[in-house]
């Protein structure tokens, strides 16, 4: 039976990090490569194997300067109210996280490649919660596996959703069906330095039960 190298693949999905300030933004990423990553993303299991996505990339500089400043009016002014909160409550490490997303939101528009993954469905308060569940699911694991195949060849990214706030803005710059959503927002860049490290998880013990919710 073929096995992969695991001490490979553990390292791989143990340090495929949100990639924020260490997006190298001078940096250019060939067309090619991202061609490479979505050819890998797309083997990811999909509902009924319908593939009712599109994958929108974005690499024209006006086109990203336009998106990287909706995604900031949308992304800043809330992050700064939760930054104010998290120094009231003395929370550090909040802090840490919420100034990396304030840096992403006020550096987005120079980010080399961003990707908006988008599928042939319409959410709403009308549909049942299983039918959007099992939307999502039929596109965040290529989106996974997207960011898995990125970081082997030395990329960074991160799933950023903030602009999901409002949508349409960006709907509309891209020219993207009005019976389609926009499920996330990727920027891509090569990183500045490949030495991730596993992140700081709580212990399996506390968070797994066994046959039920209170059992081992």
């Amino acid at each position: 039976m073929p096995t992969f190298d695991l001490s490979e693949t553990d390292r791989l999905l143990s340090t495929t990090r949100s990639v924020r300030r260490r997006l190298d933004l001078a940096r250019p990423v060939d067309d090619d490569v991202v061609l490479d990553c979505l050819r890998l993303a797309i083997q990811a299991p999909n509902a009924s194997n319908h593939q009712d996505w599109r994958w929108v990339v974005i690499t024209d500089p006006a086109l990203r300067k336009a998106v990287g400043q909706e995604y900031r009016r949308q992304v800043v002014p809330p992050v700064e109210a939760q930054r104010e909160g998290a120094i009231a409550a003395g929370d550090d490490g909040e802090v840490r996280i919420l100034d990396a997303t304030l840096y992403l939101a006020e550096h987005m528009g120079e980010v080399p490649v961003m990707v908006i993954p988008c599928l042939q469905f319409q959410p709403g308060p009308a549909i049942p919660f299983v039918w959007t569940a099992s939307m999502l699911a039929s596109i965040y694991p290529a989106v996974w596996s997207f960011q898995l195949a990125l970081r082997s060849r030395g990329l960074g990214s991160v799933l950023t959703t903030a602009h999901l706030i409002d949508p349409g803005p960006v709907q509309e710059l891209l020219g993207i069906p009005a019976d389609h959503v926009q499920t996330c927002l990727i920027p891509v860049a090569y990183t500045m330095g490949g030495d991730f490290q596993p992140a700081r998880r709580r212990p399996i013990g506390e968070i797994v039960t066994w046959n039920g919710w209170a059992a081992r």
